[in-house]
């Protein structure tokens, strides 16, 4: 049984960190039903197999402009530990499931709010996606070549890691406390949050000086020739972290980096010559010479893999950190619990899948369900 088995989470259907959020929860145990609209059904964009981060819950479709069926997921809400939801902020007040309502029928109920800019101030009610949230925080200027346009780092820092992230963290921490004074509460998850939350080192290193413009100059953002990733003869790819003094000594000797000029480690003004030397050198074996001499080592080295590659590397087998459900490969269950361990539940359902079945298991009678079908709110 997982860490989180007896939570039930009720997630209102939305995309990127809502669902990856519910993904993690399921993965931990939770019991996790999805609300999606019920003229929605039938209507999947693609077959949800492909869709891991839909895997681990049953579904269920509900009329949320019917009264019957607003009623229906006021009391699954009742039940639940946590709600979810991602829509722009007086969405759900207008749908009649704001928190003031569903606090009211289950004052424990954890409340999680996932929005790209937060429930209050002047961008709120703007529309956007992750390019845009990280915009705000420095950290999508902070990545780049140096004079070219910054790179979107694909979603990983404002859906994921600013936003699904902080708000599993968030709830859970809520959670807790809910069980100990008996009362739950709202959890704003902004993207814009979460993400400056990230860069807090980087705010660090600009105040002290040590961070500097243009991107692409200093030393964890590829200005250093010792934190980087190189070309191979080969055409392919790999990085070097070499940062401490005892990792560069190793990436010197193995590399053949024996002239005086590798001895300025950390001197910046050198560090352009020294990248298009080391450049030099990396392109004079394949990628899979260099691992022969350097994966392993203390050198801080590994091959830039693409996702096809990366499932068959020999760590990743190892540890079955990539595993296959239903014909298609996705990332296992992260992080690992050594006495409650963590499973892929199933694989993600079709829209509606469920709809009968989970009202039921949540406590409908077969009347309350065969009214709902007469009342079309299912």
């Amino acid at each position: 049984m997982g860490a989180l088995s007896g939570v039930k989470v009720v997630e209102f259907a939305g995309i990127g960190p809502g669902p990856f959020c519910c993904m993690l929860l399921a993965d931990m145990g939770a019991e996790v039903i999805r609300v999606d609209r019920a003229m929605n059904v039938g209507n999947d964009l693609y077959d949800p197999k492909y869709n891991s981060l839909l895997r681990g819950r049953k579904n269920l479709a509900l009329d949320l402009k019917n009264p019957d069926g607003v009623e229906a997921a006021l009391k699954l809400c009742e039940r639940a530990d946590i709600l979810i939801e991602g829509f722009r902020p007086g969405v759900m007040e207008r749908l009649g499931l704001g928190p003031d309502v569903c606090l009211k029928r289950n004052p424990k109920l954890v409340y999680g709010r996932m929005t790209g800019w937060g429930q209050t101030g002047p961008l709120a009610q703007a529309a956007g996606h992750d390019i845009n949230y990280i915009s705000l925080t420095g950290a999508l200027h902070s990545i780049g070549r140096p004079g070219e346009k910054p790179v979107p780092p694909l979603n990983l820092v404002g859906d994921f890691g600013g936003g699904a992230l902080y708000l599993a963290m968030g709830m859970l921490a809520a959670l807790v406390e809910a069980q100990r004074s008996g009362k739950g509460q709202v959890v704003d998850a902004a993207m814009t949050d979460g993400a400056t939350s990230l860069m807090a080192m980087f705010y660090g290193f600009t105040a002290s000086g040590m961070w500097q413009e243009p991107h692409g100059t200093n030393m964890l953002d590829g200005g250093a020739h010792f934190y980087d990733t190189y070309e191979t003869k080969d055409g392919k790819w790999i990085s070097i972290g070499s940062i401490e003094p005892q990792f560069y000594a190793i990436l010197r000797e193995k590399a053949g980096l024996t002239d005086s000029l590798w001895d300025a480690q950390m001197d910046r003004a050198k560090w352009p010559e020294m990248k298009k030397k080391i450049e030099e050198v990396f392109k004079t074996k394949t990628r899979d010479e260099w691992c022969e001499i350097m994966e392993g080592t203390d050198i801080c080295f590994a091959p830039v893999l693409s996702i096809k590659e990366a499932i068959n590397h020999p760590h990743n087998k190892a540890r079955e950190t990539i595993v296959e459900i239903d014909g298609v490969a996705q990332p296992n269950v992260a992080p690992r619990f050594s006495r409650t361990e963590s499973k892929i539940q199933g694989p993600a359902p079709v829209i509606g899948e469920h709809t009968e079945s989970a009202l039921k298991d949540w406590g409908f009678s077969d009347g309350d369900v065969e009214g709902l079908k007469k009342a079309e709110a299912i």
